[in-house]
């Protein structure tokens, strides 16, 4: 699928669906706060949000106090909804419409937030090509999540790449050094039960 067919993927889904529709809606991303408050960092370290969607991170991350936040995401829609949801909030925030694979950051980042996008890329050169700008432009920290071997092997009708603690850390290993992996159950709005993987990473 190229660029343009994931975008029209990912934009038709955001402009049917509500979030209780959608199996990645987390209330409260409790693994992803913890990681982010774990490395210690004040609150103006920039931080971004990769395909963040309409996820309620950035709610809970401007509630704590955080002032240097970005989202990214493919959708202009998901991000849209995002911003329809914070209102005034919305301007504290930079959003960034971009296929990852594709994004040309224009300064670095304290921490790189992912839940669910890495396992998104299944070709070997979308894998390199985002390692390559993670590398490029994180000063510190990364957080990943993807579904993990016991996850599942489809998202929203696409295929994703399954990882385990190995396959993930080795992936990044050349740039970063690992600190910790978890595996997670998520609950889905349908009572259904989806593992991940999460780690996090200390540039080298």
């Amino acid at each position: 699928m190229n660029s343009a067919d994931k975008k029209k993927h990912w934009e038709n889904v955001y402009e049917t669906k509500n979030p209780d529709q959608v199996s990645w809606t987390q209330a409260q991303p409790h693994t992803s706060l913890d990681f982010i408050h774990s490395f210690g960092l004040g609150k103006d370290a920039k931080i971004i949000d990769v395909g963040g969607g309409d996820s309620n991170l950035v709610d809970f991350l401007l509630e704590e106090g955080y002032e240097n936040i970005t989202v990214l995401d493919i959708s202009a829609r998901a991000l849209e909804k995002a911003k329809e949801r914070l209102g005034d909030n919305a301007d504290k925030v930079k959003w960034i419409t971009t296929d990852i694979t594709a994004f040309e950051p224009t300064e670095t980042y304290d921490i790189w937030h992912d839940r669910a996008a890495f396992h998104f890329l299944t070709t070997p050169e979308q894998v390199s090509t985002y390692i390559d700008i993670a590398e490029r432009n994180i000063n510190n920290f990364l957080v990943l999540g993807t579904f993990s071997k016991n996850g599942p092997t489809k998202c929203s009708g696409l295929d994703i790449q399954q990882y385990d603690e190995e396959s993930l850390s080795e992936k990044f290993e050349a740039g970063f050094e690992k600190i910790k992996c978890i595996t997670q159950d998520h609950t889905t709005p349908f009572e259904t039960t989806q593992n991940f993987i999460f780690c996090s990473f200390k540039k080298h």
